[in-house]
């Protein structure tokens, strides 16, 4: 009876022990699945969606907090970032398509990283960027494995105290014998390329972003098309632009908001390598997408327009960008920049394109009537300017400069009389020079695109004119 007892109690002993180690195993798996979940702080409910404008109640954050929305169908967050308030309601755009969202979804406030502000943006930055094509929140484009996250950090809008601003006094070499030589322009500046569609514009950029003389190259395709992308990195900039170049897209189809933030966080790419000794061309096309970007998300918060259904803000935020280019005191660096400016047929009420000619640094603009002729690049020399142009250059340079448009515009403005046969030779000794060399005149202003000119031989041919 002893034995049978004991027989009994030993078995018993096994039994629970396997059931202890059972138990242990759900435990030890449902700790793993709890170290899975997401760090959420605060969650609200979507009640209402207002055109762009997603309406939450039940968070109360400040404005430019991450946020992610729930979707039922395949049960992914839609990334938001809060925008505004209304009464009792937090307003969110997303970044994504919201399709799939439910009345009462669920609205969570995630903090990345266990850091303790829920609204630091980390994003990634350092020489890991070279060669890749990115959209506004760093997220691959181009295939390649997303970056370790070792490279992400958080990202601030720096401004430059204009106490400690550096006085443009060295010339960027961009490798293209107009711009050189007419339009000179200097290391930190500020240039507008203004342009309305099919003249040129991105052929133009390519041969900048290929042959101008800097030790890093940023582009930002803001609201382009999708094939105009690839286009312009395969067959325009190639691979051997790319390789010292960092590439941020965001195409027509994403959200104002991914445009906003691709041209925001290009610039801070730039201000980056700026603050490590690097001198960084920034190439933006266009500010204008970015102004359109910027008037969806106003007009859907319901600021009043004011003129062409763009808000009173937008003059500060285009400022405000733009401002945060040029040269500091406090690095060796340089942030020199060219944003295109789509025009309309050279409407001059356009408020984008008369806000950046008074902050800008000069403008370039492209011609209807050269670009017809076949006369590339297409760069109306009359109506451009480089502000900076005559604290860089050589007081004979400049008078040559000078005196190229001047002969220019004597030229077209009597061209008719010339073409018909009217002028008659002596009458202005500045048009019977401009008769005289106007075929040198053709050929200093025309470029292949294959063909690169350095600031020195444009120099050169620009003399040589005049001989």
């Amino acid at each position: 009876m002893a034995r049978i007892i004991s027989s009994y109690l030993f078995k018993r002993g096994i039994l629970m022990h396997l059931r202890f180690l059972k138990l242990l195993n759900k435990f030890s798996s449902f700790e793993k699945s709890v170290d899975k979940l997401p760090n959420i702080i605060n969650h609200g409910r979507l009640v209402g969606i207002n055109g762009l404008i997603l309406e939450v109640i039940g968070l109360q954050i400040p404005i430019g907090t991450q946020c992610y929305i729930e979707r039922i169908i395949d049960k992914k967050y839609i990334h938001a970032e809060v925008v505004g308030f209304l009464e009792k309601k937090t307003l969110l755009l997303s970044s994504e398509e919201i399709y799939g969202v439910i009345p009462g979804a669920r609205v969570f406030l995630k903090i990345s990283d266990n850091t303790t502000n829920s609204i630091i943006k980390k994003m990634p930055l350092g020489m890991k960027l070279l060669g890749r094509v990115l959209d506004g929140r760093g997220e691959p484009l181009d295939g390649l494995p997303q970056l370790d996250s070792k490279y992400y950090t958080i990202i601030k809008n720096n401004k430059i105290n204009p106490w400690n601003r550096k006085p443009i006094t060295e010339v960027l070499d961009t490798g293209i014998r107009s711009i050189n030589g007419l339009l000179t322009i200097g290391r930190g500046q500020k240039i507008g390329i203004f342009s309305t569609s099919g003249l040129g514009k991105s052929v133009l950029l390519g041969m900048m972003a290929k042959y101008t003389k800097a030790d890093i190259i940023i582009i930002a395709l803001i609201g382009e098309r999708g094939r105009e992308v690839k286009n312009f990195i395969e067959k325009i900039l190639g691979k051997q632009g790319l390789s010292r170049s960092v590439v941020i897209a965001a195409p027509v189809d994403v959200s104002p908001l991914l445009r906003i933030q691709a041209a925001s966080y290009a610039t801070s790419i730039a201000e980056y390598f700026s603050k490590k000794n690097k001198h960084v061309l920034l190439i933006m096309d266009s500010l204008t997408r970015y102004a359109m970007a910027e008037r969806e998300i106003s007009l859907s918060l319901g600021e009043l327009p004011i003129t062409k259904g763009y808000a009173a803000s937008i003059f500060s935020k285009i400022s405000n960008l733009i401002e945060r280019v040029g040269i500091s005191d406090e690095y060796k660096g340089s942030i020199t920049a060219f944003y295109t400016v789509l025009t309309e047929d050279e409407d001059e009420q356009d408020p984008v394109s008369y806000l950046a000619r008074s902050v800008l640094d000069g403008h370039i603009i492209l011609s209807r009537y050269y670009a017809d002729l076949g006369h590339y690049p297409a760069i109306d020399i009359e109506s451009s300017i480089s502000r900076v142009m005559p604290d860089i250059i050589s007081l004979k340079h400049n008078h040559q400069a000078s005196y190229f448009k001047k002969i220019v515009s004597s030229y077209h403005r009597n061209k008719d009389l010339i073409n018909v046969g009217a002028y008659i030779s002596g009458s202005d000794v500045v048009l019977d020079h401009a008769i005289k060399i106007w075929p040198k005149i053709e050929k200093f202003l025309q470029q292949e695109i294959s063909e690169q000119s350095d600031f020195h031989i444009s120099y050169e041919r620009l003399k040589e004119i005049f001989l």
